[in-house]
């Protein structure tokens, strides 16, 4: 008899309630639970894709050896013992240890409290993340600003009278750093009250489509446009921080040091003309509530960090931030604030070109020269964690080359993909319904608190979670070197303190009562100073870095605008980074991996809708078909990511049908925010032939 489960859809930020009907272990549907108390019965065509996951006949469902070239299946012990035993020799031979941590790990609870266990084995500073080609510049203005770097504004959709959104698509990530189920419908109210949504993007895209107001601007010229909304308002007098006044640290030095800039020349840079500036300035300073959210496009661009800094003080400059309509602060059901060190930045330098350590991590633009370049300290055994950087990291193309070089390579992941490929071992987890998920990082970013845990559906067999995979690789590598092996405790004991040691002082036991989810209220005004991480209890408006960048974003305004075309990436629905193309229900449908271009410069270029068209930067080259489109401004070209699955050894027969070309074998490791690190995937320069 068929039977129906509540749980939440782990694949991406939205943390969206569903309903799962099972009959013994057969998946018979999956649909949006309308009593979640965050999604209410919203749901998107990926949490179909849970299904195709746990019964996809090319996922592994056991440890496998690279064996000249085939994989052999071994046992789990087997596989433990011999990596120890690799590792350790790496390590006699002088060889360093290395640990990519991918980004699904941010959805799953578990696998996180294990990461730092491992890093201890490894015993190493080689540490890589997907977060330095996404959020750490919102991480690093945070933690400066505010004192803590998971301290995150969320932008109070429900409530505001103006939303502006810079380099933002929740209509396809379903909020991004901003856990926003049913961004359609949250759209949809906003405007019935009365309200505008505002977007900026170089691309008309699916959020653009719903906006009231969208303005096309250049990739990579966010910083003119934030600059030019505060001049606007500093001339109009209506810069007015309100209760935030007497927390504000530096605010009228910081607005001193962007008077040094002119509107017209801003204007002139960004391609937004000034009277349109001039009208969203007065929309957010008119005193009703409003929020600024920017995303991938302001972030993965060579001043993020400065384009989140200015997105933060139009927050503050409005009288928006910790206010109700505004960009707020969460009360969550666990504290990761409050548990946890603030962060860090500098305390040591990546061996070959010195880069600076941000949040314990190298940027990932280091991590193919940490592999490839000869000497001590040499990265020659490398783990990788739910992730594909071959895929997600600039210069893809350098990064599969050196993988292939290491002694040792350990995959923690469900496939061979284009990264594990080069595994000497790829140790795979169960299957999503096998786990359970509490959404630890998730949860403190949503537009609600909320607390909701979900049980394993099924039963765990001979497979094992990834937290018990990441647990036995760092006691294996202890062991072998000498040491003892951690002191590994349960993830759900480890949850069930965290929940007791929080502001509401739940239990694990309290939160399972409620399949639903446990309704914790709206996010509250007024949790600054309170919220602050500070030692003083101030809001730090002018971060020394942050003034001083202001003067390399003078030298580029400058310049004269350089020629030809910039690429910038697009996300879909359909998707999820790399690792959804394998299911045929989401990879159904018309050819998504094409080269957007508007019509002017395929004309130019004798270039027609469906023509394949070669696609050239300084690091690589790539061939895919054009999409002649008015949907991206002129100049500016765009692909998806995530593609490029046409590698030899690749095991994904579904994404090998439509396996595109992957945007990161344009992008440039060259190109990155100095103040972060974080990749600079978007702008990058590119010309554009008929093939």
């Amino acid at each position: 008899m068929a039977q129906v489960h509540t749980r939440t859809c782990h694949i991406c930020e939205a943390n969206c309630g569903i309903l799962v009907e099972l009959e013994g272990e057969r998946v018979i549907s999956i649909k949006g639970d309308p009593d979640d108390v965050l999604s209410r019965g919203h749901v998107c065509p990926k949490a179909t894709a849970i299904s195709d996951l746990q019964t996809d006949p090319d996922r592994l469902r056991a440890p496998v050896k690279r064996v000249g070239g085939a994989w052999v299946e071994i046992g789990w012990e087997q596989a433990f013992a011999e990596i120890g035993q690799r590792f350790a020799s790496v390590r006699a031979g002088g060889g360093a240890g290395g640990l990519y941590v991918g980004n699904p790990t941010a959805h799953n609870y578990s696998v996180g409290m294990m990461v730092g266990h491992l890093k201890k084995a490894l015993g190493t500073r080689f540490v890589w993340s997907a977060s330095t080609v996404d959020q750490i510049p919102h991480q690093l203005v945070q933690y400066w600003m505010f004192g803590h770097n998971a301290l995150f504004p969320v932008a109070d959709i429900d409530r505001t009278e103006t939303m502006l959104i810079v380099g933002g698509n929740p209509m396809a990530s379903n909020g991004s750093v901003w856990t926003v189920p049913g961004i359609r419908h949250r759209i949809a109210a906003l405007q019935a009250r009365g309200g505008e949504l505002i977007v900026v993007d170089p691309r008309r895209t699916e959020t653009a489509e719903l906006a009231d107001r969208h303005l096309f601007i250049r990739p990579g010229t966010d910083p003119a446009f934030l600059i030019a909304l505060l001049l606007a308002l500093d001339e109009t007098g209506t810069v007015q921080p309100g209760r935030l006044a007497p927390m504000l640290e530096g605010f009228d030095e910081a607005l001193a040091a962007l008077r040094a800039f002119e509107i017209a020349v801003l204007a002139a840079h960004c391609g937004i003309a000034e009277a349109d500036i001039r009208a969203v300035a007065a929309r957010l300073g008119s005193g009703a509530p409003a929020a600024v959210y920017g995303r991938m496009g302001v972030s993965v661009a060579e001043f993020g960090t400065l384009n989140h800094w200015l997105i933060q003080l139009l927050n503050i400059a409005t009288g928006n931030l910790d206010r109700v309509g505004g960009a707020m602060f969460t009360h969550p059901a666990v504290d990761v604030v409050g548990m946890t060190g603030a962060g860090t930045q500098g305390r040591f330098t990546s061996r070959v070109s010195g880069m600076a350590e941000i949040m314990s991590e190298l940027p990932v633009v280091t991590m193919a020269e940490e592999i490839a370049t000869p000497g001590d300290g040499q990265v020659r055994a490398l783990v990788t964690i739910a992730g594909n950087p071959v895929l997600s990291c600039p210069d893809g193309a350098a990064l599969d080359e050196a993988l292939e070089t290491l002694e040792l390579m350990v995959s923690v992941d469900m496939y061979v993909t284009e990264t594990s490929r080069h595994a000497h071992y790829i140790l795979p987890p169960c299957g999503p319904l096998q786990k359970d998920h509490y959404p630890l990082f998730l949860g403190a970013i949503a537009v609600r608190n909320y607390a909701k845990y979900s049980p394993p559906l099924l039963p765990m067999g001979a497979d094992k979670s990834d937290w018990e995979i990441v647990a036995g690789v760092a006691s294996a590598m202890a062991m072998a070197e000498g040491q003892p092996a951690p002191n590994i405790r349960h993830p759900r004991d480890t949850l069930d303190h965290m929940l007791k040691q929080s502001p509401h002082a739940l239990t694990l036991e309290q939160v399972e009562q409620h399949p639903h989810g446990l309704d914790l209220g709206e996010l509250r005004e007024g949790r600054f100073p309170e919220r602050l991480r500070t030692p003083d209890k101030m809001i730090r408006c002018a971060p020394e870095a942050c003034i001083g960048d202001l003067g390399r974003f003078a030298e580029v305004l400058a310049e004269a605008p350089a020629e030809g075309l910039v690429l910038i990436g697009r996300r879909h629905i359909r998707s999820n980074n790399s690792w959804l193309h394998n299911s045929k229900r989401l990879l159904k449908g018309p050819d998504r991996c094409t080269l957007m271009i508007h019509p002017d410069d395929a004309e130019a270029r004798g270039i027609g809708d469906g023509a394949k068209v070669t696609v050239t930067s300084r690091v690589g080259e790539v061939t895919v078909a054009a999409e002649v489109t008015d949907a991206v401004m002129p100049g500016t070209v765009s692909l998806p990511h995530g593609f490029g699955h046409g590698r030899a050894g690749v095991q994904l027969s579904v994404a090998r049908e439509k396996p595109g070309v992957s945007l990161n074998d344009l992008t440039d490791r060259r190109r990155f925010d100095p103040l972060s690190g974080n990749a600079a995937l978007n702008g990058t320069p590119v010309t554009v032939l008929a093939a």
